[in-house]
């Protein structure tokens, strides 16, 4: 029997142990819908199976929670978020989360902001801006129980991105692929230097999918020296080493 994408997400959440209810699949469903009819005006994706909209971008965001870091009311922020991942999957799954979702383009904010209000979201902030800026202010840095990335960049970058904005104890969840191992490694010096310390990896493989993923668990021990994150654009230019 072939799967809809609705039955797809039901049952991937059981495989990796949540529990999507049907209220929570509509939501998933109208956001779906938002991506890809904003996608055909702003690159947001380039996954545009429903199915595997589902599997590779809502379910791979929601194993950040079987981490068991994120608690239903945390404080969560979204390093560069795009089209919303995995900071909203996380909102629609634990509705009390408090969420900042921070992005660089300003036109992708504008979709997130359509998407919180079309799914009715509650308690989640839009930024725009680098977080080598918002991880100096003092709204905003070590304020979060949690910050997550589906990162993108090498692990010492993305975490001089993340953790200033993490509160000592708190923890930096970094979403990555199949170097994952290699990157923790070779980032100890750097993820030290701003006051974190790898404590867990994390590998998850997505349901319907042969795809392998490992979320690398960060916590901070102590606060971040003031002179991090350096700079728009140095953390990559010079990442820590």
């Amino acid at each position: 029997m072939k799967m809809n994408s609705k039955d797809i997400l039901k049952q991937g959440g059981k495989e990796i142990g949540l529990d999507i209810d049907d209220k929570m699949v509509e939501k998933f469903s109208s956001y779906m819908e938002l991506l890809i009819q904003w996608n055909e005006k702003i690159n947001l994706t380039g996954i545009t199976d429903k199915n595997e909209i589902m599997i590779k971008h809502f379910l791979d965001s929601l194993t950040c929670i079987i981490t068991g870091t994120i608690k239903n009311d945390s404080k969560i922020i979204d390093v560069g978020t795009g089209a919303g991942f995995p900071g909203i999957p996380l909102n629609i799954y634990y509705e009390n989360l408090n969420i900042t979702l921070l992005d660089s383009l300003n036109k992708r904010i504008r979709y997130l902001n359509e998407v919180c209000k079309e799914l009715n979201l509650k308690n989640i902030e839009l930024l725009h801006g680098r977080a080598e800026d918002y991880g100096k202010k003092e709204d905003y840095r070590e304020k979060y129980d949690v910050a997550v990335a589906r990162a993108v960049a090498d692990l010492s970058v993305i975490s001089e991105y993340c953790l200033p904005f993490v509160k000592v104890n708190g923890f930096f969840i970094a979403q990555k692929g199949p170097k994952a191992y290699e990157e923790a490694l070779k980032s100890e010096k750097a993820v030290s230097v701003l006051g974190g310390k790898i404590i867990d990896k994390v590998d998850v493989k997505l349901p319907f999918s042969d795809i392998n993923h490992t979320l690398i668990i960060i916590k901070k021990i102590k606060s971040t020296p003031k002179k991090y994150p350096r700079k728009a654009g140095t953390p990559t230019k010079k990442p820590i080493v």
